[in-house]
């Protein structure tokens, strides 16, 4: 988080702004999938210590089912989408996370590449930790993107946790024309 004491308003905000366009392309790429209308709760979206990601899902020791893929390209980082068990299905969560990574990458104009993603059923503290320590590479911050998706009366929650490697902080800001002059 020390990274966050060189940002202003305007750096958040554009933090803010990217995750409300993921989140929102997301929920049409889930709309294609299961050609219905889909309407979306306007996302919550927070930069938070990654060390209290788990607390926004129930806490570590909650049952959740992620689906976990690793940015490559340009600004490498970490990607997270975390469903509760009843609404939970690994093709929906790799469309809805890659549709998000599309979106970031066309709006930022950068070369963003997802791994393989991987599926996990199992308490949120193991989940984080594990995939994180798997490839031995951590931000230690969290964009955090909380909303609803609806068709008709089901509510999907869902809670995307983008966690970028440090050093590609620069370079999201420099794509997007966004001053930021914190050297790390």
């Amino acid at each position: 988080m020390e990274y966050f004491t060189k940002f202003g308003d305007f750096q958040f905000d554009v933090l803010r702004e990217v995750g409300n366009i993921g989140a929102g392309n997301a929920a049409t790429a889930l709309s294609k999938l299961i050609q219905k209308e889909i309407d979306m709760k306007v996302p919550q979206v927070k930069i938070i210590p990654f060390d209290e990601v788990a607390d926004c899902v129930g806490g570590p020791e909650a049952v959740v089912v992620t689906v976990f893929l690793r940015v490559e390209g340009d600004c490498p980082g970490n990607m997270f989408f975390i469903l509760d068990m009843a609404s939970a299905l690994h093709e929906i969560g790799n469309i809805l996370t890659g549709s998000y990574l599309s979106s970031l990458a066309d709006f930022t104009n950068l070369n963003l590449q997802p791994s393989v993603p991987a599926l996990a059923i199992d308490m949120a503290g193991a989940i984080l930790s594990y995939g994180l320590l798997e490839l031995g590479q951590a931000g230690d911050f969290a964009l955090t993107i909380d909303t609803a998706f609806f068709e008709g009366n089901e509510q999907v929650q869902g809670h995307f946790f983008l966690i970028p490697d440090p050093e590609s902080l620069k370079t999201l800001f420099r794509s997007l024309g966004v001053p930021f002059d914190g050297d790390y």
